[in-house]
């Protein structure tokens, strides 16, 4: 929900975190008690989880749609296509993450 109010604008990419904020929301979770953390991580795991579906070619959801549109064309895409989205795959995934460092390193 929150990634499709980002790409259509209705949520600022600000509230976008990154590994310090969920150093951050790990360490405070962990001082309310083992319950509250081991809470923390389902949310985590899960989330990357649902986030490695997302139909990005380097990540599980671009394989998944690669064997997709092999499916619906009756033959495998060229190695060249599959190169090119997984270039942009790469770079939009090294986008975000530089993003939601960039948004950690403003909030300190």
């Amino acid at each position: 929900e929150s990634l499709k109010k980002m790409l259509f604008g209705e949520l600022s990419v600000k509230n976008l975190s990154g590994p310090i904020t969920i150093a951050k929301v790990a360490g405070a979770s962990a001082q309310s008690g083992v319950a509250d953390f081991l809470n923390f991580l389902a949310y985590l795991s899960i989330s990357l989880g649902v986030l490695n579906l997302l139909p990005i070619p380097v990540l599980d959801g671009g394989h998944l749609l690669f064997y997709l549109v092999e499916w619906a064309r009756g033959r495998p895409l060229s190695d060249r296509v599959q190169g090119w989205g997984i270039q942009i795959g790469i770079s939009l995934v090294v986008g975000v993450m530089l993003l939601a460092l960039v948004n950690d390193l403003g909030r300190l």
